[in-house]
């Protein structure tokens, strides 16, 4: 195996590790999903499985299972809502991959490419109105509160990326936000609604909306480094898919200080059209990789890292305290 190959194994083999506290909550988390299922129209049971199995690492149901039993919350509320963040990421995901036409996910056809628009943009309204439907039957209003703010907020995110899709010139602070809406308050809410089971634990749940909002700036930022430093076989889609896409991420917008006018405006080319013509991936790649851009983003992420370990503190020791440490700092040096 190539030293890449063993880096992603041993990445993998960490994460479960890490996950390990609450390995048996995971298990009744994909129990749960797949009763779901089962009680769901065939088409949509057929197509939101399909997601849903498509090789998803499940880091937010975990971080609602660690920090549930972190906080001694009992009862089943933690499968349930690990289930709930795991339907509003993955209908986040539908509806993303049929905004920017894309073919493949994590190796995979998209459910849009198999099913087309139509079936899929409304799997994906499923799985938003079952998600808020599950909060409902246990009365969790608050809970629901949290996490239609959190969808709100990805939804609003989405439109504010669709208008400066196509566009080089964005503004870092912009990109920043745009990444908070639609990655970052999802981690948020998944990390602070445990709070909400039980009254002992309410004053926690902005410590830890912090604490997850910061993972989750950390696991975009990481995801921008890999469309520049992995390769299709690892990504599970194509390199450069981003540009392709006309979303230029943070690489990018560093770069672009480091330019000269004739790259400046072939590159911009790239972005505008989503086609390697003016200037072909290897250049763009060569660029990126020696211009110290990557070095740049990657310290940023890692100090978003240092900060969620920071936020973390002030909450009970324990095991699974020392879990999501690990995750933290596993997230900046993950390679899939």
């Amino acid at each position: 195996m190539t030293s890449a190959v063993i880096r992603s194994f041993r990445q993998a083999q960490q994460l479960r590790e890490v996950f390990g506290p609450i390995s048996d909550r995971l298990e009744a988390v994909e129990r749960f999903i797949a009763k779901e299922f089962e009680a769901a129209q065939p088409l949509v049971a057929e197509v939101a499985g399909y997601v849903l199995s498509s090789g998803g690492k499940r880091i937010r149901p975990a971080l609602v299972l660690l920090i549930s039993r972190m906080l001694g919350a009992k009862g089943e509320r933690d499968v349930r809502y690990g289930a709930v963040v795991e339907f509003i990421h993955s209908a986040s995901l539908i509806h993303d991959d049929i905004i920017d036409e894309s073919d493949l996910r994590r190796g995979k056809p998209t459910a849009n490419h198999r099913w087309g628009n139509q079936v899929t943009v409304l799997v994906g309204d499923w799985l938003y109105t079952r998600s808020m439907s599950l909060c409902l039957e246990f009365g969790d209003v608050e809970i629901m509160r949290l996490l239609t703010a959190a969808t709100l907020q990805m939804t609003e995110g989405e439109i504010m990326a669709d208008r400066v899709r196509w566009r080089l010139d964005l503004a870092e602070d912009l990109y920043i936000d745009i990444t908070r809406r639609k990655t970052a308050e999802l981690f948020a809410a998944a990390c602070a609604l445990p709070a909400l089971f039980q009254p002992a634990t309410l004053h926690l749940t902005e410590p830890l909306a912090d604490f997850g909002r910061d993972l989750g700036l950390c696991f975009q930022l990481v995801d921008d480094l890999l469309d520049f430093t992995a390769t299709q076989s690892r990504l599970g889609k194509p390199v450069l898919a981003d540009l392709r896409e006309g979303r230029a991420t943070l690489p990018i917008i560093l770069l672009l200080p480091r330019l000269d006018r004739d790259q400046r405006a072939r590159l911009d080319q790239v972005v505008s059209s989503g086609s390697f013509d003016a200037m072909s991936e290897e250049e763009v790649l060569e660029l990126v990789r020696t211009s110290g851009v990557l070095d740049e983003v990657r310290r940023r992420a890692t100090a978003q890292a240092e900060l969620a370990r920071h936020r973390l503190s002030g909450l009970p020791a324990g095991p699974e305290r020392d879990a999501l440490m690990r995750a933290a700092t596993l997230l900046v040096t993950r390679e899939m």
